[in-house]
């Protein structure tokens, strides 16, 4: 049991990091670690139908929208799924392709750059308190054109400007910074913007 335990460990650990450096994942010897059968874990207490419960809900969970490993836990942790089940069941998801942090990352960032009007840095922010790697966010980052991306900093930053009613020159300057700054601007696009808006 301990051997099995630590098999599906490693396994799961290993399935991320090559997901998160883009490595191909299906090395005849890797598939064979990773196919660990979790109804192989119902002399731990739990009948199959139980585990396939729990494989079901969490399929329909992904497939409503596209979430992240870290997601994934918390739902698991919802649902009280017995923890020594739990990487069984990512490994499941990632390999039947409900679960794919890269996808979940591009997504993310066009929605919430183009519905929401996030920046960059707040929108990889984000992504990195979600532990997705660097180089995952950087792909996301990259869907996102440099030409959308100046067309909508310039429609936001000019409507906060227009719609802040501060009579008093320097603090119109502070609160429209102070908003474009939260919305995840680079500093200098805000500060070049606040003083071509201002003259």
């Amino acid at each position: 049991m301990i051997l099995k335990a630590f098999v599906r460990v490693f396994s799961y650990k290993l399935l991320i990091y090559c997901e998160s450096m883009n490595y191909q994942k299906h090395n005849t010897l890797f598939k064979k670690e990773i196919n660990f059968d979790i109804y192989h874990s119902t002399q731990m207490g739990f009948s199959s139908a139980e585990i396939d419960g729990f494989k079901k809900k969490l399929e329909h969970y992904c497939v409503y929208q596209e979430r992240c490993h870290e997601d994934l836990k918390i739902k698991m942790k919802q649902l009280n799924v017995p923890y020594e089940y739990r990487d069984d069941l990512m490994v499941y998801l990632i390999e039947n392709n409900f679960l794919n942090e890269e996808r979940f990352a591009v997504t993310f960032a066009s929605g919430k750059h183009r519905i929401k009007h996030w920046g960059k840095i707040r929108i990889s922010s984000e992504l990195k308190f979600r532990n997705i790697s660097s180089r995952i966010i950087n792909t996301a980052l990259q869907e996102i054109s440099d030409e959308e991306y100046s067309e909508n900093f310039n429609r936001i930053a000019f409507k906060i400007w227009e719609q802040t009613t501060e009579h008093n020159l320097l603090l119109k300057k502070k609160k429209c910074s102070e908003y474009l700054l939260r919305k995840g601007y680079e500093s200098h696009w805000v500060y070049d913007k606040i003083q071509e808006l201002s003259s």
